[in-house]
């Protein structure tokens, strides 16, 4: 996959393992319902290593990040996903989640000073979530999409989407994916929605899927 060419300073290109504590950054600046997590965690790394991490170094996976030539080559935003969730969830159960939730005991509470979002996260390594059916059998690809506040509103969320719904299609012959949102994100509900994605019907809330051949 070629790289995008540069739009003024910011371009995109495909994710790298070196990549991983900047896509777990924008993670956290982004992760309560678009807003930043910072004052919900003590232990900031933990939801970064469940919704962002994981893309840059397991199999399935697919990603794009945008680079800020201006900032140092700096990474201000992502797309990421599993084109087979479901062995994506197996090697993140065999590969990621038995060796980054080493320094966190469980249960969740008997870590020193942790929060409430911090107790969450961290049961969420222990004991990881699988998708639901209804999800997998929609498509089997999923994504993640998180930009820092300051590069929103300008057209890359929707390039981005672009961007992995061509990989999807043409390198990995899928039609739909889909997204979970935080239910009370209603903006990215919005954004979503212009887009072409859809509420899928007997789906945890929040779950929204997209055809591609209705991409807007």
């Amino acid at each position: 996959m070629a790289e995008q060419q540069p739009t003024f300073e910011v371009y995109v290109r495909e994710v790298r393992a070196t990549d991983s504590s900047a896509l777990n950054r924008i993670c956290l600046l982004t992760g309560d319902a678009g807003q930043s997590a910072e004052p919900l965690h003590k232990f900031g790394e933990l939801i970064g290593l469940v919704y962002a991490e994981p893309y840059a170094h397991l199999p399935t996976t697919f990603g794009f990040v945008m680079v800020d030539r201006a900032k140092g080559d700096e990474v201000v935003g992502y797309i990421l996903g599993s084109y087979d969730t479901r062995t994506f969830e197996q090697h993140a159960l065999d590969e990621w989640y038995h060796r980054v939730r080493s320094k966190y005991s469980y249960p969740p509470e008997t870590n020193e000073g942790a929060t409430d979002a911090d107790k969450r996260f961290i049961n969420i390594l222990h004991n990881p979530p699988r998708a639901a059916q209804a999800q997998v059998d929609y498509s089997p690809a999923h994504m993640h999409i998180d930009i820092l506040p300051e590069y929103q509103r300008q057209g890359w969320g929707r390039r981005l989407i672009a961007r992995a719904v061509s990989y999807l299609r043409e390198e990995r012959g899928l039609s739909r994916l889909w997204l979970g949102i935080d239910p009370r994100n209603e903006g990215a509900k919005k954004f979503y929605e212009r887009l072409g994605f859809k509420e899928l019907p007997g789906a945890p809330e929040g779950t929204m899927g997209l055809e591609f051949d209705e991409f807007k």
